[in-house]
């Protein structure tokens, strides 16, 4: 395994701690808002994501720590189901920083890997276009691009802030709302699973583990779920979440999936259509959702036809590493 060198003088390591939430989402927020224009975290998720369920924040976490013991980097290494794919986040804004972050995440990767008995892990991360040097160090570190996410909004004025929120959906449909219960979680799970497998990045998580997740996550409720239900059987899903509300006072669509064979009957446009609605009639400025270009249905033209327009492009950057 490769050799780290150390941090530059004047920077110390440790994990991150719940203590720490408030200056971390400091940083985030200044270098987010040097990388797209706006803070694009809040507080409340930071602290969440410090200490969230499947992440251990004293081994798969480093904040880096400026002379003057503010942060002045982050990153984490979040490995999903088998720890056969595995996520990394690095923020910092000095190079040689991003650089040691790289390193380290990289290596925590190898270790998870090693430790599931795995011959090679494939490691991605997810960068906006416009932050070149993390880019640069990622390159440097032989990952290569393999899609794009393009996050996608429309404004809820005019016409679509009077929009009326139809309860019924296309004819033959049945609109489940909320998931209050373990049999239609249990169901929604499947539909998920079902919807994007295969996808770019897409692990399956085992049930429990996906509803402790949703559980404890503090911008979603399982009222937010709704699925599309075709002679008895579930066929479309759509989770909603307040992500956006504190940062834009926009909803967003976390997932939208349809099954394969009913798809081209409009059945995904009615969910779109349908959370517009319900956005608007609360009085969200608007919705936001994030959509893989590389995505096998034509998900992007889709969104583009119902009047949403691209804000922020994403680039998937991907490594699959030898496990040494």
């Amino acid at each position: 395994m490769k050799t780290i060198a150390p941090l530059p003088d004047g920077y110390t390591v440790r994990p991150a701690e719940p203590a720490d939430a408030e200056a971390l989402f400091d940083m985030l927020a200044a270098y987010n808002t040097a990388v797209v224009g706006y803070a694009d975290t809040t507080l409340q998720e930071v602290a969440y994501c410090i200490d969230r369920p499947g992440f251990d924040r004293t081994s798969d976490g480093w904040l880096v720590l400026a002379a003057n013991g503010l942060p002045a980097g982050y990153a984490t290494t979040l490995g999903t189901g088998d720890r056969q794919l595995i996520d990394i986040e690095v923020a910092a804004k000095d190079p040689e920083v991003t650089g040691w972050l790289v390193d380290r995440t990289m290596q925590r990767a190898q270790e998870m890997g090693r430790e599931r008995g795995h011959a090679e892990v494939t490691v991605d991360a997810f960068v906006c276009r416009t932050d070149e040097p993390l880019r640069a160090q990622l390159s440097d570190h032989g990952f290569a691009t393999g899609t794009s996410y393009h996050r996608m909004r429309i404004d809820h004025t005019g016409p679509a802030a009077s929009r009326a929120v139809s309860p019924d959906g296309p004819v033959g449909v049945v609109v489940r709302r909320g998931a209050f219960d373990d049999a239609t979680r249990w169901t929604a799970h499947e539909v998920i699973n079902e919807c994007f497998r295969g996808q770019f990045g897409w692990v399956e998580t085992p049930h429990e583990a996906w509803l402790e997740a949703n559980d404890d996550v503090p911008i979603f409720e399982w009222a937010q779920l709704t699925l599309l239900e075709v002679d008895g059987r579930a066929v479309a899903v759509r989770v909603c979440t307040d992500k956006y509300v504190e940062t834009e006072d926009c909803g967003c669509i976390s997932m939208l999936g349809v099954v394969e064979e009913f798809r081209g009957r409009g059945l995904a446009k009615f969910l779109l259509h349908d959370a517009f609605a319900l956005d608007a009639a609360i009085g969200r400025a608007g919705t936001i959702l994030h959509v893989d270009t590389n995505n096998p249905t034509p998900a992007l033209g889709l969104y583009l036809s119902v009047g949403m327009k691209a804000t922020v492009v994403f680039d998937g950057w991907r490594r699959v590493v030898p496990v040494v």
